[in-house]
């Protein structure tokens, strides 16, 4: 079956990870307690309240928040309060030119000749859809934002190693999991779409944390992408 869409992950797959988390966990970290403090009344009580919830610090005040906060940052929990702060907090560096979404140089060129063939593009990253809409649209070396159709993270998709986030995701785009490929650099991931349905084909690039691992395809650029 001929492919229709492809679904992309950030880290390791378009962009470095490590630009991910020494420029956006950096940022986010720096600026953490400040902006709980700055935004009581508004978007940091939701953070606050979900944040003392999946801590099990009912009592926490903003500072011990701020701690733990960071403390999951620093061990990438892949936490829900932390990625809405995250993207929050971020938002503003993107929009101040502090931050830039950096991607392989193979990346760019591929994604907009995928767009140009018809396909239809999406994002699935742990990140929130906050942050990835900035990425793509303060990409350095010209926007992306607009060659993707819709964003899917931990909080809108689910967990990007269970089967059931991209059944959601495949109904959401409303396509067959047939018609659908998804690149990762992650194999767990990897195999999650594949027991959806979907095609899936690894990503491994020099430098990055994550193996190649069997029985999946890999390729170490998206150039060497072959769609059926």
């Amino acid at each position: 079956m001929s492919v229709r869409a492809i679904v992309v992950d950030i880290e390791g797959t378009t962009s470095p990870t490590a630009s991910v988390r020494e420029d956006l966990y950096g940022y986010t970290r720096e600026r953490l307690p400040q902006w709980l403090v700055d935004n009581r009344g508004g978007a940091a009580d939701a953070v606050v309240a979900q944040t003392r919830e999946l801590a099990d610090r009912p009592d926490a005040d903003e500072a011990e928040v701020a701690e733990i906060l960071r403390g999951w940052l620093n061990s990438d929990v892949k936490a829900q309060p932390l990625k809405t702060a995250q993207g929050l907090i971020c938002a503003e560096g993107f929009r101040a030119g502090a931050l830039h979404g950096e991607f392989f140089p193979d990346a760019p060129p591929a994604l907009r000749a995928w767009h140009a063939a018809g396909l239809s593009l999406y994002v699935y990253s742990s990140g929130s859809v906050r942050n990835q809409q900035d990425w793509f649209a303060h990409a350095r070396g010209g926007e992306l934002a607009s060659l993707i159709g819709d964003w899917f993270d931990l909080n809108n998709a689910g967990n990007k190693r269970e089967r059931a986030s991209y059944e959601k995701i495949a109904g959401a785009i409303g396509l067959p999991a047939h018609n659908i490929l998804f690149l990762s650099d992650h194999p767990d991931e990897l195999d999650a779409a594949v027991e959806a349905g979907w095609s899936a084909i690894g990503v491994t690039r020099p430098g990055e944390p994550n193996s190649p691992r069997p029985p999946h395809h890999w390729v170490s650029s998206f150039a060497e992408v072959e769609l059926p």
